[in-house]
C-alpha cells in the first residue's frame, strides 16, 4: 500500500520501509488493544474502573498494582490506621474493596494506598486520585476523595476554530498580579476577559497535572488525573473552561506524556514496588536531562494508563485538544539531546523509538474518536516527517507542530549578529520552511525564553533601559530600537511562520524581566512569578504600544484570514534588508535597516493596479512615527524588467501591509 506522505515528500522515498514500519506497527499495536472491530475510545476507560466511584450503597476502590504482595486503603476515615481496609485481590495485579454507605468517604477526605512488597509497606497516592493535596507542615502529600456536586456545563455546543489558531500560553498560577499563586477563580474572572479583549480565540494551559515541585512548570506530573489543588477545585477548573467555551476560546491541555517525576511517596513511580509497572528499567528508564522517568509505551497496562488520561481530559473537564509535550524526547532513545537532524537519515535509525510513535497515532487516533474537532499540537524539533500528517496517509497524526526554530533564530540574531548584518534570506528561509502539507504554529518566544537564564525578546532587546526609559515622553534610543523590533518580530512571526500563531502571556506586551519560581535562591519569592497587567494598562508607559500593535495584528489575522494561505516570496533585496511577500492576496514588506529608509523604493508586486497600506508597524498608535499614510493610493505598473511595481516610502525598522483595491 502507497502513502500519501511519498507523495506529499518524494524525498522520503529511500525510506519507504521505515514508513511501513510505522504503519504496520500502529495497526499491529491496535489490532492487538482493541481486535479488528474495537474502537479506541471503548478500550481507554481506565478511569472509569480505577480508583475511587461512588454508588447508591458505598464506595469502590480499584488498583492496579502486579507486583504488590497485598494493598491496603488508608486515611482520615480509619485515623491513617495502615492495614485496617484490606483490599481483594481480584486477578491480574487488581485488587478492589468496597466501602459500605455512601458517607463512608466524602469530599476532601484525604486518602492514600499502602502496597506490601518484599514484606514491607509502602505509601503511595492513588493511581487514577481526581486530586492531590500538600500538607503544609509536613510537606507530604495525599489524595484527596473528590465528591463535588455534578457541575452542570452552560456551554454544550462549543467547536473550536482549528483552522484559525491564535493561542494564548498561560499558567494559571502565576497570572495574577499579587505576589503568590492565583487561582482558577482569578484567572476566569482577571484573566480570561483580557485575553478576549486580545483577540486570542485559544488558551494552552500549563502546569493543569498536578506536580510536587511548583518550579518544575508543571513538566514533572505525579497525579496524572488530578487537576493541581494549588488553583483550586475541580469544578472551579471546569467553571473557567465553560465562561471561555461561552467566550468563544479554545482551551487545549499541556499534556505531559513523555515523563513522569521520579518521586515514588507522591507519584507513580514504583508504585507496586517495582520501577517496571510504567517505565523502562535501568538505563533506558532515566531521563538524563531532566532526572525523570520514561514510559514504556510498548506495554498495554501503560497505554491504557495514558490513554484514559487523554480521554480523562477530553471528556471530564471537556478541553479541546492538547499541546503534547516533549515530543522529540520521547521519539528517539538519545532524546534528541546535542543532536543536528540534517538529513532524514537520523529520523530513520536504530535511534528511533518507533513504540513512543506508536503510541502518539495511538493517541492522535483516540482523540478524534472522542471528540473529531479536538485539536492536538506537537512540541517537536526534530521535525520527524509526518509528524502533522493524518494516519492514514502515512503520519504521526498531530494537527500542527510548534516551530521551535523561529525563536530560536531570534534570538542568535539578537545575541550574534549586528543589526544591519541580518539577512533576509535566512528570516525567509525559517520561518517559511516546514514539511510539505504539514502544519505549523509560529511563535516569537514562548515560556521558554522567558524563564530565569533566558530572556524575553523585549528584555533581551532593552535590558535595564526598560526600568527607566520605557515613558511615552522617553526617546532613548536603546528602546525605541526594541519597541520598533519587538513589532516586526511578531509582524513576520503571525504572517509568515505558520499556519497558526502562539503567545505566552505577558509578551504581547513586552512583560519585562523574567519567570522565577520561588526557591531558597530567591528568598521563596514571588515577585518575578507573576504577570504585571499594570505596565500595559498604565497609559503613560510604551508597554501600551506593544500591547496595541498585538491585539491589532491578532484582529488583522482573523478578520482576513490570512492563514487559509502559504506566504510567496515576491522580492529580497539582501543590500537593503527588505523583505516583500504576499499571503493570502496580502503584500508585506519589511525594511529591516537600522538606518536606511528609502525614499521612492520600488516595490515589487504581483499585479498591476492600485494599492494603499492597511496597516504598518510605524503607526502613532503603536508607538512609531507615523510616517506612512494609509489614504495614499499606490499605482503599480509594468517597468522595464518586465516586473509590477510602484514607489513607495519605507522607513527603517517598519513592517507593512498592503492591499490591491482595483
Amino acid at each position: 500500500m502507497s502513502y500519501k506522505i511519498f507523495e506529499y515528500d518524494p524525498h522520503l522515498l529511500p525510506y519507504e520501509q521505515d514508513i511501513v514500519l510505522r504503519m504496520d506497527n500502529y495497526k499491529r499495536k491496535k489490532l492487538e488493544l482493541v481486535g479488528k472491530r474495537g474502537k479506541l475510545c471503548d478500550f481507554a476507560n481506565g478511569h472509569e474502573y480505577f480508583g475511587f466511584h461512588k454508588t447508591e450503597k458505598g464506595w469502590y476502590y480499584r488498583e492496579w498494582a502486579p507486583a504488590a504482595e497485598a494493598m491496603y486503603l488508608t486515611g482520615d476515615m480509619v485515623e491513617w490506621d495502615k492495614t485496617k481496609l484490606k483490599m481483594t485481590p481480584i486477578g491480574g495485579g487488581v485488587f478492589e474493596i468496597f466501602l459500605k454507605g455512601a458517607d463512608t468517604l466524602y469530599n476532601g477526605c484525604h486518602v492514600k494506598a499502602i502496597v506490601r512488597r518484599n514484606g514491607r509497606l509502602l505509601e503511595r497516592i492513588p493511581l487514577y486520585i481526581r486530586r492531590a493535596e500538600q500538607d503544609p507542615t509536613t510537606a507530604l502529600w495525599s489524595g484527596v476523595i473528590v465528591d463535588e456536586p455534578r457541575y452542570e456545563w452552560r456551554c454544550n455546543d462549543f467547536i473550536p476554530r482549528k483552522n484559525e489558531l491564535l493561542i494564548y500560553e498561560c499558567h494559571i498560577g502565576m497570572a495574577q498580579e499579587k505576589e503568590g499563586i492565583g487561582t482558577y477563580a482569578e484567572f476566569r474572572e482577571n484573566v480570561l476577559p483580557r485575553i478576549k479583549g486580545l483577540g486570542y480565540n485559544t488558551i494552552q494551559i500549563m502546569a493543569i497535572m498536578e506536580h510536587p515541585y511548583y518550579g518544575s512548570f508543571g513538566y514533572q506530573v505525579s497525579s496524572f488525573f488530578a487537576a493541581s489543588s494549588r488553583y483550586g477545585t475541580p469544578n472551579e477548573l471546569k467553571e473557567l473552561i465553560d465562561t471561555a467555551h461561552e467566550m468563544g476560546i479554545a482551551v487545549l491541555l499541556d499534556v505531559v506524556h513523555s515523563h513522569a517525576v521520579k518521586n515514588t511517596l507522591d507519584g507513580i513511580n514504583e508504585f507496586d514496588g517495582t520501577t517496571c509497572q510504567f517505565f523502562h528499567e535501568g538505563e533506558r528508564g532515566e531521563h538524563p536531562a531532566w532526572g525523570t522517568k520514561l514510559f514504556n509505551y510498548n506495554k498495554n497496562e501503560v497505554i491504557h494508563f495514558l490513554l484514559s488520561n487523554l480521554k480523562f481530559w477530553l471528556t471530564e473537564y471537556r478541553f479541546d485538544g492538547f499541546r503534547f509535550d516533549g515530543v522529540t524526547s520521547m521519539i528517539y532513545h538519545d532524546h534528541g539531546l546535542g543532536v543536528a537532524f540534517t538529513d532524514y537519515s537520523k529520523y530513520f535509525s536504530l535511534n528511533t523509538d518507533t513504540e513512543a510513535i506508536t503510541y502518539l497515532q495511538l493517541a492522535n487516533a483516540l482523540i478524534r474518536e472522542v471528540n473529531p474537532n479536538a485539536i492536538t499540537v506537537a512540541e517537536d524539533m526534530s521535525a520527524m516527517p509526518g509528524m502533522c500528517l493524518p494516519i492514514k496517509d502515512g503520519g504521526v497524526g498531530f494537527d500542527y507542530r510548534l516551530a521551535m526554530g523561529q525563536p530560536d533564530m531570534w534570538i542568535k540574531l539578537l545575541k550574534e549578529c549586528p543589526d544591519e548584518s541580518w539577512n533576509m534570506w535566512q528570516i525567509w528561509g525559517e520561518l517559511t520552511g516546514k514539511r510539505p502539507k504539514e502544519k505549523y504554529i509560529a511563535y516569537a518566544e514562548s515560556h521558554d525564553q522567558a524563564l530565569v537564564g533566558d530572556k524575553t525578546l523585549m528584555f533581551r532587546l532593552c535590558d535595564s533601559h526598560m526600568y527607566t526609559d520605557m515613558n511615552k515622553e522617553s526617546t532613548d534610543p536603546v528602546v525605541e530600537r526594541g519597541v520598533a523590533l519587538h513589532k516586526m518580530i511578531r509582524m513576520a512571526a503571525m504572517t509568515m511562520g505558520g499556519e497558526g500563531y502562539l503567545n505566552f502571556m505577558g509578551n504581547e506586551f513586552g512583560h519585562p524581566e523574567w519567570i522565577d519560581f520561588p526557591r531558597e535562591g530567591n528568598g521563596w519569592s514571588y515577585f518575578y512569578c507573576r504577570r504585571q497587567w499594570h505596565l500595559a494598562d498604565d497609559p503613560n508607559l510604551k508597554y501600551g504600544y506593544l500591547q496595541e500593535f498585538d491585539k491589532a495584528m491578532v484582529k488583522f489575522m482573523k478578520v482576513h484570514d490570512v492563514f487559509r494561505a502559504l506566504p510567496k516570496c515576491l522580492y529580497i533585496d539582501e543590500g537593503c534588508q527588505v523583505l516583500v511577500y504576499e499571503r493570502a492576496g496580502y503584500i508585506f514588506a519589511m525594511n529591516f535597516s537600522p538606518t536606511n529608509s528609502y525614499e521612492g523604493y520600488w516595490l515589487t508586486v504581483p499585479a498591476r493596479g492600485k494599492y494603499r497600506v492597511l496597516m504598518s508597524t510605524d503607526e502613532t498608535r503603536f508607538g512609531g512615527y507615523g510616517r506612512i499614510s494609509d489614504e495614499y493610493v499606490y499605482t503599480a505598473k509594468k517597468t522595464p524588467d518586465g516586473k509590477n511595481a510602484f514607489q513607495i516610502y519605507l522607513p527603517s525598522r517598519t513592517g507593512l501591509c498592503m492591499i490591491k483595491t482595483k
